[in-house]
C-alpha cells in the first residue's frame, strides 16, 4: 500500500497557511509515519491587509499551535471581538432611531440546560430589556466600550468568551514565519504552471516556474510531487476545479449580495475608542461592515449589483465614513457565491476559496478553514487506500457546514422588514430554501429547541438563532404555550444571576484600547 507522506500546499494566505501550520504541528516527519508538509506560494500575488473577523475557535487553534498571544496580537495589529452588531436590519431608521441587536458568542447560562428566551418573550426579564441583556453581559461589555479580558488573565483566556479582528496579510505572514521557522513547514515561492494526472485521474505533481532557490526555470524541469494535494488557490480553484473537474455549485439565488468595495479607514487621534465587535450596517441594497484594528478601520459595502450600481455603493460607503473618505482609495472584490460539489476528490482538498464562498455577514471564511484544517488532521489518510473513505466523510461534513452556514445568514436578511426592491427579493419564496421557511414558520409559535442542533459539527448552535430571531423580532406579535413558561421562578432568578454578574464583570474590566497597548508591549501573564 502506498503511504501518505508528503503533503503539497499550493496556495497560501490564511487558507494555506493555517491548514499547513495544523498539519505540521500533528503529523510532523519525526518518525516513520510522519508527514513532510511543503507549501508553494506564488512570489507575484501581493498580500492584501483587508480586516477580517475571527470566532472564539481561533483562540484554540493558536494555543495548540504554540503561537503567543500578545505577539500575534501586536504583529497583526488584532483587537478582540465580542459579537456583532446588527443595525437597521430590521427597517429602516426613517426619522426614529435605529434599531441595533447584538449576536454574541456566548449567553451567561446555556440555553440547551433551561432556555430563558420564552420567559424573556413573557417579560419575566423586564420590560424594554433586549434579548441580547436578558442573557449575556457582552452587549453591555461592548456598549462600554470594554474588553473581555484583563492584562493579568492567561493567554487566550479571559472573563468573557472573545474572538479577534486582524489584518488578513499580516496573520498570513506571521503564520508564514511561524510555520517555516518553528513547525518545519517547507516554501517554495512559485508560480503553479501545469497540473500532472496519473491514468487513475489522482494527481501526480505540479509544474512550477521556479525551483526551490527561488530561481527562474523551465516549468517542464520543476515537478513538485506529492501524495496528498490542498488547494488553496482562491476562486480559480487551479487543482480541485480546473484540473478534477469538481464542478462549482452557485447560490447567487439565495445570497444575492455579489459585490464588496472595501477602504481602509484611519483613526481621527491616536486614542480613538476601539469598538469591541464587529458593526453591520443595513443599506438599501445590502449592508456595511465596520471593524476596528488597533491601527486602522477597515470598511467594505457589501451589495448586489443587480440592485445598486458599483458607484452609487461606493457613494453610499464614502457617505457612511465620512468626510475623510475623499482621500482613501477603493477597492472593488466580486464574490463569487457557492461550493464545489465536492471539497475532497481523489488526492486533492480544497480549503478556503477553492473550496466555497459565501458573503462576509457572520465571519464564517476563517472558522471553516480551521475546521477543514482540524478534520484533515484527525482523518488524515495513512496509504492511499484509506483516502477515499476519508474523502467521504469529509465531503459529506462540509457540505453540511456550507448549507448550514448559507441558511443562517439567509436568515437575516428574510426575516428583515426592510421594503426596498433588494430586501424584498430576499423574502421571495424562490430564494428562500425550503427548510429555513419551515423553520421560521414553527419558531413564530414554538422557542428554538435544542432538539434542532443533532449534530455535532453545527457552525451555528441553538444560541445564534436565538440572538438573530429574538433580535429581529420574531415573536412580536404571539406568546409561547404554557408548556414553554413551567419555571417561572427559575427563570426569575436566573435573569437576576444575568443582571449581576453584568454589573460585577463590566465593573473590573479596562477599556479596549487600553487593554490592547499594554498587551502588544507586555503579552499577558503566563503560569
Amino acid at each position: 500500500m502506498k503511504k501518505v507522506n508528503k503533503v503539497l500546499i499550493v496556495g497560501g494566505g490564511t487558507a494555506g497557511w493555517i491548514t499547513a501550520a495544523k498539519l505540521a504541528k500533528n503529523l510532523q516527519a519525526d518518525s516513520s509515519d510522519g508527514v513532510e508538509v511543503t507549501l508553494v506560494e506564488s512570489p507575484d500575488i501581493p498580500t492584501i491587509g483587508v480586516g477580517e473577523g475571527t470566532w472564539p475557535t481561533m483562540r484554540k487553534t493558536l494555543l495548540e499551535l504554540g503561537i503567543n498571544e500578545g505577539e500575534f496580537m501586536a504583529y497583526c495589529q488584532a483587537t478582540f471581538k465580542q459579537g456583532t452588531k446588527f443595525v437597521n436590519w430590521k427597517k429602516e431608521p426613517g426619522d426614529k432611531a435605529a434599531h441595533t441587536y447584538y449576536h454574541m458568542f456566548s449567553s451567561i447560562f446555556d440555553p440547551s440546560d433551561f432556555n430563558l428566551a420564552p420567559y424573556w418573550l413573557a417579560g419575566i426579564a423586564g420590560e424594554n430589556t433586549t434579548f441580547a441583556t436578558a442573557v449575556s453581559a457582552q452587549g453591555n461589555t461592548c456598549d462600554l466600550g470594554c474588553a473581555p479580558k484583563k492584562i493579568t488573565d492567561r493567554p487566550f483566556d479571559g472573563v468573557l468568551s472573545y474572538a479577534y479582528h486582524l489584518d488578513a496579510g499580516k496573520f498570513a505572514e506571521f503564520l508564514t514565519q511561524f510555520a517555516t521557522e518553528k513547525l518545519g513547514v517547507k516554501l517554495i515561492k512559485a508560480n503553479a504552471t501545469q497540473v500532472h494526472l496519473t491514468e487513475n485521474g489522482d494527481i501526480k505533481g505540479i509544474s512550477v516556474d521556479r525551483n526551490e532557490q527561488g530561481e527562474r526555470e523551465s516549468s517542464e524541469n520543476m515537478v513538485l510531487e506529492a501524495d496528498l494535494f490542498v488547494d488553496c488557490t482562491g476562486f480559480r480553484s487551479l487543482l480541485l476545479g480546473e484540473s478534477l473537474n469538481v464542478s462549482f455549485k452557485s447560490v447567487a439565488d439565495t445570497l444575492l449580495t455579489d459585490t464588496a468595495i472595501a477602504i481602509q479607514v484611519p483613526y481621527e487621534s491616536e486614542d480613538a475608542p476601539i469598538p469591541c465587535q464587529t458593526n453591520s450596517i443595513a443599506q438599501e441594497s445590502g449592508w456595511i461592515w465596520d471593524i476596528s484594528l488597533f491601527n486602522r478601520r477597515g470598511t467594505g459595502h457589501v451589495f448586489s449589483s443587480n440592485h445598486m450600481h458599483p458607484d452609487e455603493a461606493e457613494s453610499v460607503l464614502r457617505k457612511h465614513i465620512g468626510p475623510v473618505a475623499k482621500e482613501l482609495e477603493s477597492r472593488t472584490i466580486k464574490m463569487n457565491i457557492g461550493y464545489r460539489e465536492k471539497f475532497w476528490e481523489k488526492n486533492c482538498v480544497a480549503v478556503g476559496l477553492s473550496a466555497a464562498f459565501v458573503e462576509p455577514l457572520e465571519a464564517s471564511a476563517i472558522f471553516l478553514i480551521e475546521a477543514a484544517g482540524n478534520m484533515l488532521v484527525d482523518m488524515f489518510p495513512k496509504t492511499r487506500d484509506a483516502m477515499d473513505y476519508a474523502a467521504q466523510r469529509y465531503n459529506q461534513s462540509f457540505l453540511y457546514r456550507w448549507e448550514k452556514t448559507i441558511e443562517f445568514i439567509k436568515l437575516h436578511y428574510y426575516l428583515s422588514q426592510r421594503e426596498s426592491k433588494f430586501w424584498q427579493d430576499n423574502k421571495a419564496d424562490e430564494t428562500v430554501p425550503e427548510v429555513l421557511r419551515e423553520r421560521v414558520a414553527h419558531w413564530r409559535t414554538h422557542p428554538v429547541s435544542k432538539y434542532e442542533f443533532d449534530n455535532v459539527f453545527e457552525p451555528f448552535p441553538h444560541e445564534s438563532y436565538q440572538y438573530v430571531i429574538y433580535g429581529m423580532g420574531i415573536h412580536e406579535n404571539g406568546r409561547f404555550s404554557r408548556q414553554h413558561l413551567s419555571d417561572q421562578n427559575k427563570a426569575m432568578e436566573y435573569f437576576k444571576r444575568v443582571r449581576q454578574a453584568t454589573e460585577l464583570i463590566n465593573k473590573d474590566l479596562p477599556q479596549h484600547r487600553e487593554l490592547l497597548k499594554k498587551a502588544y508591549q507586555y503579552g499577558f501573564q503566563t503560569l
